[in-house]
């Protein structure tokens, strides 16, 4: 998968991921909010519509005390309401549109009810505003409620509005009333109380008063149909009066709060606001508890605004953002291709040139350099190629020195070999007659000498015969399990005595933990010992020969670095060629080096050499560890 594919894919994951969330975060925020900026709006409606409410038995409260305080009752109240009070109650009922208008006397009997005036006698007591005002001789009003029997004294008419069916709970006949009672004084002004004005609105059924109410708060509007507002009583749980219609038409009366609604608002008399399912559809509701003179909960009191018009603006809102989104969305992607095309463009250009460097293509190079760090990884990459031509063409000219190298110690060790042969055989002959002519009885002093000098330079000559079958290599290697430490330690016992009173300091710094190699013992000490000896003989006024071993990338590496003289650099792409040698005359061979190189080249290893006149020379033997020792401790990684 390509970089451009993958942050493509990323990018559209991250762009719908923000985008979703944030639209769908967004979206619930406002219609949760808004929808409580609505239920807020019921909550203070609903306080709003209490107070109307309230001031219908002020309202009826002030008309009764209008007529207690314009008279004093002076004569007998049977008297008093065939005169004048009874026509001023008659004008009151007529105009005040009073459910139940009714005079009793300081018993709570009824003297005169208007709406009824064949019937009286009875005794009220049991209303509480009545006994409130004839007891404390003060005006009482509320909301209460009015047994069956009562309000049939009123007229059938009126009983017959409180009666409504309620389904399996069965249907009340109690009513509930809004009034207030008045007391009438005598002219003694001893402040007798000679009779109660009672005065009532009946709530159940009283459509014009739940509608007064919605008006007075809400305009008259509709939704498909259904009014927007409703107000509504409740007498316990019970609608009594709504201002909410059915699909019909029809006044849903009888019908009951919910159960929740009901213990919030009945059974604990606090208030309650929420959704609710009123009649046959979702509204904004707010309920609070209706109480008798007593305190005691009697009903409830509710207005609520229809869900629909509310949420269906929010449709539209809902659609016209996630249209906006999808197309912000969309658009966002169509730039990010365009910017992810323009920005990667640089590296399918590395890539191109990549891959013709690869074919073998030395030459490609990116040649572009935009800005930023796609311009710095251009720059660094077309770097990296030149780095690659300069090294391989140091690499050809090293491979082709040691193939040069390699050849011209092959053709040399091929004549050193013939040559040894040849001159092996008659340097024995010489060296054997020598012997046997110095035993010989009768020699003179001078014969002796001249003898000693044969056998001497004749011995002197076998050993090269000898190096150069080293380095012809025609002796094969007896190889074996060895730790280099020890020929190491082994070799610089043998050169102590090479460095007594030469102020030289030998250092060891030998690996303890160094792996075992597969070589010939006698070969490897030959080489160390060599490469000591060299050291030495650069160091005649005295120095430092530090010798130390370490494992290192599967492999065993022994530097051996003095403080001497150094090689000239003139002579170091020599130091390796047969009888190439800096010291005088008859002072060495030449051979020391090559027959160590092909030694260590023998067991599979390098030999490398690095020295500054005057500063001193390293050199650096790596061979590599035994394998069966690399797959013993399951890696092959260096201990080291």
């Amino acid at each position: 998968m390509s970089i451009r594919l993958k942050l493509t894919i990323w990018f559209v994951v991250v762009i719908l991921l923000a985008n979703g969330l944030g639209s769908l975060t967004t979206i619930l925020s406002l219609e949760t909010t808004y929808l409580q900026e609505v239920q807020t709006r019921v909550r203070l409606d609903l306080a709003s519509v209490r107070t109307l409410y309230d001031h219908q038995a002020s309202d009826i409260a002030s008309v009764l005390r209008a007529v207690a305080v314009r008279r004093s009752i002076a004569t007998p109240l049977t008297e008093e309401v065939r005169g004048e009070l009874g026509r001023v109650l008659h004008t009151i009922l007529r105009e005040g549109e009073l459910d139940i208008l009714t005079l009793v006397d300081a018993d709570g009997r009824v003297v005169y009810r208007a709406h009824n005036p064949g019937v009286a006698g009875d005794l009220l007591t049991s209303i509480p505003i009545l006994t409130t005002a004839a007891g404390k001789g003060i005006p009482a009003r509320g909301t209460f409620i009015v047994p069956a029997e009562i309000l049939e004294r009123d007229g059938e008419a009126l009983a017959g509005r409180a009666r409504i069916a309620a389904g399996e709970q069965g249907p009340i006949s109690d009513g509930m009333v809004v009034g207030a009672a008045v007391p009438f004084v005598s002219l003694s002004g001893a402040g007798e109380i000679l009779g109660v004005l009672f005065g009532a609105k009946l709530l159940n059924r009283h459509y014009d008063f739940v509608d007064t109410l919605r008006a007075v708060e809400y305009q008259p509007r509709t939704f498909a149909g259904k009014d927007v507002a409703t107000a509504t009583v409740f007498q316990g749980d019970m609608r009594i009066a709504t201002s909410a219609r059915g699909s019909h038409g029809e006044r849903p009366v009888g019908t009951r709060l919910a159960e929740s609604v009901r213990d919030q608002v009945l059974v604990r008399g606090q208030a309650w606001d929420d959704r609710a399912y009123v009649v046959d559809d979702w509204y904004f509701a707010a309920y609070e508890p209706i109480r008798d003179p007593r305190g005691k909960v009697i009903g409830a009191l509710g207005v609520a605004l229809l869900e629909a018009p509310f949420t269906a603006p929010q449709k539209g809102y809902r659609t016209f953002f996630l249209v906006t989104t999808t197309l912000t969305s969309l658009a966002s992607l169509v730039l990010l291709f365009l910017l992810t095309r323009m920005l990667l463009k640089p590296i399918g250009q590395v890539a191109r040139m990549c891959r013709r460097v690869t074919a073998g293509d030395l030459s490609a190079r990116v040649g572009i350099r935009p800005s930023g760090e796609m311009g710095i990884l251009c720059s660094t990459i077309d770097h990296m190629a030149d780095a690659i031509v300069a090294r391989e063409q140091k690499l050809r000219q090293a491979t082709q020195r040691q193939i040069s190298r390699s050849e011209k110690l092959a053709s040399i060790g091929r004549l050193a070999a013939g040559i040894a042969h040849e001159i092996n055989n008659p340097l024995t002959g010489v060296l054997m007659f020598a012997h046997i002519l110095q035993e010989r009885e009768g020699r003179d002093e001078q014969d002796r000498k001249d003898l000693n000098v044969i056998i001497k330079e004749t011995t002197r000559v076998s050993g090269i015969v000898r190096s150069l079958l080293d380095f012809a290599h025609e002796s094969a290697p007896s190889k074996s399990l060895l730790n280099l430490n020890d020929v190491i330690r082994e070799i610089i016992q043998l050169t102590h005595v090479e460095v007594e009173g030469h102020e030289i300091v030998i250092v060891e710094e030998l690996d303890d933990q160094l792996s075992p190699i597969l070589g010939d013992r006698d070969q490897l000490k030959q080489v160390f010992l060599n490469l000591m000896l060299n050291a030495i003989e650069a160091m005649p006024t005295g120095g430092t020969l530090a010798v130390s071993s370490a494992s290192r990338n599967g492999e065993v590496v022994v530097q051996v670095v003095d403080t001497g003289c150094g090689i000239p650099e003139q002579h170091l792409d020599r130091i390796f060629d047969p009888f190439f040698t800096t010291k005088p005359v008859g002072q060495g061979t030449g051979l020391g080096l090559s027959v160590s190189y092909g030694i260590i080249q023998q067991h599979g290893g390098s030999l490398e050499v690095k020295s500054e006149e005057t500063k001193g020379t390293t050199v650096q033997v790596v061979l590599p560890r035994d394998q069966g020792d690399a797959a013993a401790d399951g890696t092959g990684a260096d201990p080291a």
